[in-house]
């Protein structure tokens, strides 16, 4: 199960990234983590937007609502999400894994 954490701004998504693989997609859990592959490489932020394209559209949200908090040079990262109660995000992302 993905750890979430609530905070007063939104809800905070531990994410393991994964650059440079085959494909864009959200691709299963990780002690505690929703593990997402990006295609683009991990060079002047460019995993980092696309991993933020790849939760948007996994997960029915805007970009809008999807910020980087932590983790910016590293593969574990935490993204905040606003705009969604934490019941409704951790049914869009059982959602997203199942498919």
């Amino acid at each position: 199960m993905i750890a979430l954490e609530p905070r007063d701004s939104g809800i905070i998504l531990p994410v393991r990234a994964q650059p440079g693989a085959k494909k864009n997609a959200l691709t299963g859990e990780h002690a505690g983590q929703l593990k997402v592959s990006v295609t683009q490489a991990p060079e002047k932020g460019k995993a980092n937007a696309a991993i933020i394209d790849v939760l948007a559209a996994g997960l029915g949200l805007k970009r809008s609502q999807i910020a980087l908090v932590s983790g910016e040079t590293s593969s574990q990262k935490k993204f905040l999400v606003t705009g969604i109660a934490m019941p409704d995000l951790q049914a869009r992302i059982t959602t997203a894994l199942e498919l």
